[in-house]
């Protein structure tokens, strides 16, 4: 851990409803002990749920975020779309951006640094996914990639303090495979550097994503230059996400 903080992002995804409300009860108990003092605790879940999230954790130090936004902050023609002041006003304090299931969808760089900037203006911190494909991967491309994202994304945004980087290889999002420590060593220390040098960043917040789970938490908090953990689908279960923050700290 190279902040004061070690950031714990639950990515709901299309998954939740009101019933599973109750379940969060756990979370907020673990959240509130000593010795977990140091885990920065951020649920994501679906539109449908924000407003009961932001209620839920409202006397809790555990904040709430969306999972996109659109590009614009104005009302318009954007059927089932929802823009930063929106979310906003709801009382979320994040956003994710930038997700490679949103890429895969045809979400461009472009696109995605609208959304940053947008997002930025209307005072959301941002959770920005960057992270190469298997081929990308393959072809030795990753450290290229990462920094064409981060560059392209970025355009025109000076300061990146509100920004949390989440390298997410898409090759590793729900495959249950995680890359070698080595690798992801390297890796999240490349974003780190990049970082620094181009845009002054003393200490960039990076975190890892991609099939994080109680089984495999030990051997990824083991690689000290992460900061947290974007996770998915384990998420989605107090008990096993109270475990990967349990076996963090522990």
């Amino acid at each position: 851990m190279t902040n004061n903080k070690m950031y714990f992002i639950a990515n709901w995804k299309m998954f939740g409803d009101l019933k599973i409300l109750k379940s969060l009860n756990i979370v907020i108990k673990i959240n509130k002990l000593r010795k977990f003092k140091h885990a920065k605790i951020i649920y994501c879940p679906p539109y449908t749920l924000l407003h009961n999230f932001v209620q839920k954790f409202k006397k809790t130090k555990i904040e709430v975020g969306a999972q996109n936004c659109h590009q614009l902050d104005t009302n318009g023609p954007f059927t089932g779309s929802i823009n930063s002041k929106m979310i906003k006003n709801l009382g979320c304090k994040y956003v994710i951006l930038g997700h490679s299931e949103n890429r895969i969808e045809g979400e461009k760089n472009s696109i995605i640094n609208k959304k940053i900037s947008i997002s930025l203006k209307n005072n959301l911190k941002i959770i920005f996914c960057i992270g190469e494909n298997l081929n990308e991967k393959k072809s030795n491309k990753t450290k290229k990639i990462i920094s064409n994202q981060i560059t392209q994304c970025l355009k025109k945004i000076k300061n990146i303090k509100n920004i949390i980087f989440a390298y997410e290889p898409v090759w590793s999002i729900g495959t249950g495979i995680i890359p070698k420590s080595k690798d992801l060593y390297n890796n999240i220390l490349f974003i780190k550097h990049l970082l620094k040098k181009k845009f002054k960043a003393k200490n960039p917040i990076v975190l890892y994503g991609g099939s994080v789970n109680p089984n495999n938490i030990k051997e990824l908090r083991e690689i000290k230059v992460i900061d947290g953990f974007l996770i998915g689908g384990s998420s989605q279960n107090s008990n096993k996400f109270i475990d990967i923050i349990k076996k963090t700290f522990i």
